[in-house]
């Protein structure tokens, strides 16, 4: 079901006394018995253990990258807010089905329910909804179109779920989605999430909703905002008969105030589509390599 609303602060503050970011920094600052989540989990890229991980699905969290308060990334030329609150993003556009679940925690591995999460992300093509200037060759225009974008509330368990595709790529940037976090009329988070490498390959090879001319040009290692996101914004996912479910724990600081200014993006094209570029790279070093390593492990031998 699908709904548009506009009143953003009413939306994620559902008793309408005490706003959602006075409530969590009064959470944060209560004692929690949570050493196991919180040892080792401080920041987003700490390596999860194996009592970590047990510890995490027993909370019912739904990653073991837990209890980290993931780091800005910007929220790049192409976040448009068409106020659709849904589940199913896809609008009809081609592609392998992915649900992407995210779960918003406090430091301390409290999830925050009600909090308000927007999504957004290009197509198998590589464009985005709402711009003109899309594609490699710029003659895309999707100026008044929503695919791909959407909003949601999350549950009890901060959880929220979209229905999408897997995303495509467009030079300068390796495979991810965009997000936002708001726990009030304030964002609070902006960041990005990612995908497997080996998985990408798969999928632009393999299925035809994905072919094009040209060659993807930037993979995660070499990509400058994934970098800056670290280990945490890589998303879990495993495979369905039907689709994949990538699933990724964002931990929020309720004191954050989210400011684009300095996140290296450049200035964004015009928000009516009449104006803009191709999609900025993604730092100094987001070029693949020659031959890059697409697998984890060593690199296969040569001879």
């Amino acid at each position: 079901m699908m709904q548009k609303f506009s009143d953003k602060a009413a939306a994620v503050q559902p008793d309408g006394t005490a706003g959602r970011r006075a409530l969590l920094k009064a959470l944060v600052a209560a004692p929690v018995a949570l050493p196991a989540l919180t040892t080792g989990a401080a920041r987003a890229g700490a390596e999860i253990s194996p009592d970590l991980a047990l510890a995490a699905a027993s909370m019912g969290l739904i990653s073991s990258n837990v209890c980290a308060v993931m780091p800005e990334t910007t929220e790049g030329p192409y976040y448009l807010d068409p106020e659709l609150v849904r589940q199913d993003i896809t609008e009809g556009k081609p592609g392998i089905p992915l649900r992407m679940q995210i779960q918003v925690v406090t430091a301390d591995c409290r999830p925050v329910g009600g909090a308000r999460v927007d999504l957004w992300q290009c197509d198998a093509q590589g464009d985005y909804s709402g711009y003109a200037n899309m594609g490699s060759d710029r003659d895309g225009n999707t100026v008044g179109q929503t695919f791909l974008r959407g909003t949601q509330m999350a549950d009890e368990n901060g959880v929220v779920t979209f229905d999408t595709i897997y995303p495509g790529w467009y030079r300068g940037r390796t495979t991810h989605i965009h997000y936002k976090v708001f726990l009030d009329d304030s964002t609070v988070l902006t960041s990005q999430t990612f995908l497997p490498d080996a998985l990408s390959e798969y999928v632009y090879l393999r299925h035809p909703a994905y072919t094009r001319e040209g060659q993807r040009d930037t993979v995660n290692s070499v990509d400058g905002i994934a970098a800056q996101a670290g280990e945490g914004a890589f998303a879990a996912i495993r495979e369905q008969k039907d689709r994949y479910v990538a699933a990724l724990v964002v931990g929020v600081d309720p004191e954050a105030e989210w400011d684009e200014a300095g996140q290296g993006m450049g200035r964004p094209p015009r928000r009516d589509g009449q104006e803009g570029g191709p999609p900025p790279q993604g730092g100094p070093n987001a070029q693949r390599d020659a031959d890059p390593a697409m697998f984890p492990g060593p690199a296969a031998p040569t001879e």
